[in-house]
Order: C-alpha cells, then structure tokens, then sequence
C-alpha cells in the first residue's frame, strides 16, 4: 500500500490550480536531499499543484542546498522544501554555515509532520513499555541503528532516552535501508523509522511496530500506540515546510502558503496515505513558531547530549 502511494503520488497528473501569481517564471523547489525518497516525492506533488519544479541538490548534510536558497533571489522564484535537518543545521554544524537557520528565511507553509515507528524484529520485546523495561535492566547492552548522526532517527531515540532514562548505544548507518538490514538480521535491537519508510516493513510481518511518535497517531499505522501513551509528552516527528529566503516580501510568502495551504486541502487522502500529518494552521507566522520551537527543541537536546556532526 504504502509502495503504490508513493508511485501514485509521482505519477499523478498536477491538480489544477493555477501557478503562483508572482513568480516571473516557472518557480524552483529546492530539495536537500536525492529523488525518490519521502520528501521528495511529497515535493514532487506539491511542484505539480504550484507550477513550480523540483531541484534536487543533495549531499553535505543538506548545507548546500540550504545556502543556495538562503542566497536565491527574494521574490518566490526559489524556495526551500526541508525537514527537521533546518532545525539542527546551527547546533551540529555551526563553525561550517555561511547562513543562519532562522534569520536567513521566512517561512511560508508548514505542510505536514511525519510521525516516526520504533520498530523492533517480530521476536523482539512486545511493546513499548517491554522494551524501555528491557533497556533499564540492561544499561549499555543493547543497540540502536539510525540512518546517520544528527538525523530524526537517531535525535528521535536520543529524545526517548533522556524522557524515559534508559541506556542504548547508537550505530549510526549511511541511511535507513542498511540501518534496517541490520536489524532484520538481529545485529540491533531497534530503530526509529519514518512511518512513510517503516510501514511498508510491519505491513509486510517483516518488523513490529512498538509505537509511534507524534501527538496522535498515523493514519499509516492507526494500531500502533503512541510513545506518549507511556512517555508523556514524548514528540519526535520529522515535517515538510517550504521556506523562502529572508526578506522576501510578505505578500510573496503568503502567496506561497496559500498555495501550499490549497494543496493540502486538496491532497489530503493522498498525503495521509503517505504518513504526512496536515496542521490545522499552515500560515506564515505558525510555521515560523514551528521551526523555531523544533530548533529551540533539538539544540537543547544536541547540546545536552553531546552530539557531534561526523
């Protein structure tokens, strides 16, 4: 299900709104990461419902792709379509960045949030609460695989950890796929996966799906429980918000969220099938509320635990 989604979502026709009023030719989405993955495919439908073209400019942690826009042009021509990277770009790479997170853009439109999946082998502990009793009773003997220092999947488990006081040692991988090969081999215990990724796998029988992270649960996994249900206040998501370069004018950039905001409404079943959870507010000023937060959120927790860039 969640493989036909997906193509689904990158063969289908653009909807029929028009492209953005401003834009002096066909606008530019620039995304920091290689075709093909969750975040592209979601920007892929959203270019399609705006006019607009995905530029795909992966490598270098998402850098690259981020000061180019920081330095685009600010009349909507370029915008940014990223994830929870932006958020701790400033505490794993600070001396490295020619640009500034937060005062560098405006953003426009927060488009969804993507709740993570701890997942475990089907052998493995049979719920949230069997696994964090498992981690206490045995501090340091266990491990967890994520798809690279300072992504969601490793923070996410880093985040559990410190909520929930247990002790498990992280192995980081060049992405998810050889991150879950591992543990379907049994060489770790856990990883926390997006649910766009990580479903397909408990659809299959292949893992276990022990909980998921956000505030409510997926649409994508509606049996998992939430971590909150047995960590109270745990959050852990990764999101997809388009941001524009600083100064770009303000009816510019609510051009631009009305866009997005149409193309929520409009994709809504199709976006859920694909684990994106839609705000209520997609507006300029609470997406700009939302990454700040999540920056505040995850520099805190880099800090506190002494995570560095590799």
């Amino acid at each position: 299900m969640q493989r036909r989604a997906l193509i689904a979502a990158i063969a289908a026709p653009p909807l029929a709104a028009p492209a953005l009023a401003h834009a002096q030719s066909t606008p530019r989405l620039v995304v920091p990461f290689a075709a093909g993955g969750p975040t592209d495919v979601v920007a892929r439908m959203l270019a399609q419902s705006m006019g607009a073209v995905v530029e795909n400019r992966a490598g270098g942690a998402g850098l690259p792709a981020t000061e180019f826009v920081a330095r685009a042009p600010k009349d909507g021509s370029v915008l940014l379509f990223t994830t929870v990277i932006h958020a701790v770009h400033r505490a794993l790479h600070g001396a490295r960045l020619s640009f500034d997170p937060i005062a560098d853009f405006a953003p426009a439109a927060l488009i969804g949030v993507v709740p993570m999946v701890i997942l475990v082998r089907p052998d493995g502990p049979a719920d949230l609460p069997a696994l964090l009793a498992m981690l206490r009773a045995q501090p340091g003997q266990h491990s967890y695989g994520s798809s690279g220092v300072g992504g969601s999947s490793h923070l996410g488990v880093e985040l559990l950890k410190a909520m929930a006081g247990v002790d498990v040692a992280h192995v980081p991988y060049r992405g998810t796929a050889p991150a879950l090969a591992d543990l379907l081999a049994g060489r770790v215990l856990l990883v926390m996966d997006s649910v766009a990724t990580g479903a397909p796998q408990v659809r299959q029988g292949a893992l276990r799906a022990l909980a998921t992270t956000a505030e409510r649960r997926s649409a994508a996994l509606p049996d998992a429980p939430l971590v909150a249900d047995t960590v109270p206040g745990f959050a852990a998501t990764t999101w997809n918000a388009v941001l524009a370069p600083a100064a770009t004018p303000t009816g510019v950039v609510e051009g631009v969220s009305a866009a997005c905001a149409r193309f929520a409404r409009a994709e809504a079943a199709r976006l859920a099938d694909l684990g994106v959870q839609v705000p209520d507010d997609m507006s300029p000023a609470a997406t700009a509320r939302f990454v700040t937060e999540e920056t505040r959120k995850w520099e805190g927790l880099i800090a506190r635990a002494g995570i560095r860039a590799e």
